[in-house]
């Protein structure tokens, strides 16, 4: 969190919800409800597989090959704090990450005033796409930086994100690398693990289950990943797959626990490992596949922890926001804007008329605002660290 003041916000998604329950003047807005990411910020788009191999189905900010390559889009990727709330608060929160990141945006950074151009960007496409006459986004290519990112991780392979986070053992077995990615598991929860991943296996929708591939588990560890989510359990499970040094596949499995804007919404009535599901099907065209939910269930604990699952593809990944070039920035923006608003449009539950200029000047101001508050709160971190960093 100390790398910028993006990092700050983008770790601390409660912090921005506190702030607005105690000034609530700043959480004042248009309306319109429904499901909500929570932790919306620039981070939170990017690459993921959405079918089997010849799926044909791709479309607008997706990339299809040849018969026998794999279908990805590019979207919101992350409902860890999803939940049935305001549309402004996502929209207000992803508004303040664009001013609190403009100094990584582009090769040098951004102005102020350019940030707010691109502020203007977001906003005007975030409302075409939530008000639009048609559910999905526009058939039209993706910006070029974008494309570029879709046609490269279509093309890796499993082969290679074994490769990267495990090692080949002389038994001819594989292992996850353990160091700062990956760590032993306490043997209490080491011995959870696998009747928490045949949970989440039964909880995957029956089209979507493994098919022609062994399931047994061949190694777990604590996976060391994120940034908000760094205090959380988080599970790496290698299964056998099908079988050999490259045939293993690799699941997530995370504990979630209520929304950060559950300081001013009400909480869910699912688990928290169904709310993500739940949010992540329902706000966008085509999820990944194989979302599960489960509960990890170590000794002595009555209640468990709630973990959402996933297989991990090597297709899952994002722009760098710092390598795009200045002329990139307005059209990856309204990108950004583009996958909100069609989430929200997906998953609205009251709908309301259409957001006039006065409503998104409101919003920016408010934006404007917390960006302030956020980087002092950064400064003060910074601040906090330097005696601790002194001491090492």
């Amino acid at each position: 969190m100390s790398a910028s003041p993006l990092a700050c916000l983008r770790g601390s998604a409660p912090l921005f919800y506190e702030i607005l329950a105690a000034r609530p003047e700043l959480a004042t807005g248009p309306a319109g409800v429904g499901w909500t990411v929570g932790d919306m910020h620039l981070e939170n788009f990017g690459a993921y597989q959405t079918g089997k191999r010849g799926d044909d189905t791709a479309t607008d900010a997706s990339a299809k090959g040849d018969k026998g390559s794999l279908a990805v889009r590019f979207d919101v990727n992350d409902f860890d704090d999803a939940v049935v709330g305001p549309w402004r608060f996502d929209v207000l929160r992803l508004t303040t990450s664009l001013l609190l990141g403009r100094r990584e945006l582009g090769m040098t950074g951004v102005t102020g005033l350019t940030a707010l151009e691109l502020c203007d960007d977001l906003l005007d496409a975030w409302s075409s796409s939530a008000f639009g006459g048609a559910l999905a986004p526009p058939r039209s290519p993706p910006p070029a930086p974008i494309a570029t990112l879709l046609e490269e991780v279509r093309t890796r392979t499993k082969a290679s994100l074994l490769d990267d986070r495990t090692e080949l053992l002389k038994s001819g077995t594989r292992r996850f690398v353990r160091g700062a990615r990956y760590a032993e598991l306490p043997s209490s929860v080491a011995a959870a693990v696998p009747e928490a991943f045949k949970g989440y296996l039964e909880s995957i929708p029956e089209e979507e289950r493994p098919r022609g591939g062994s399931l047994e588990i061949v190694d777990s560890a604590w996976r060391i990943a994120g940034t908000g989510s760094l205090g959380a359990l988080r599970l790496a499970v290698l299964v056998k797959g099908k079988g050999g040094p490259d045939g293993g596949w690799i699941f997530d499995l995370k504990e979630e626990a209520d929304p950060s804007a559950s300081a001013l919404v009400a909480r869910p009535s699912m688990t928290p490992g169904e709310r993500v599901c739940k949010a992540f099907r329902t706000c966008v065209e085509r999820a990944p596949r194989m979302l599960g939910s489960t509960t990890l269930r170590v000794r002595g604990d009555t209640s468990g922890r709630s973990m959402f699952g996933r297989r991990l593809a090597p297709q899952e990944d994002k722009l760098n926001l710092r390598r795009l070039k200045p002329s990139e920035l307005p059209a990856v923006v309204r990108a950004f804007g583009a996958c909100l608003g069609a989430a929200h449009r997906r998953g609205a539950t009251k709908r309301p008329r259409r957001w006039s200029a006065s409503d998104f000047e409101l919003l920016r101001s408010h934006a404007v605002t917390l960006a302030g508050i956020h980087e002092a709160v950064y400064l003060a971190m910074c601040e906090q660290m330097r005696p601790l960093l002194k001491n090492k």
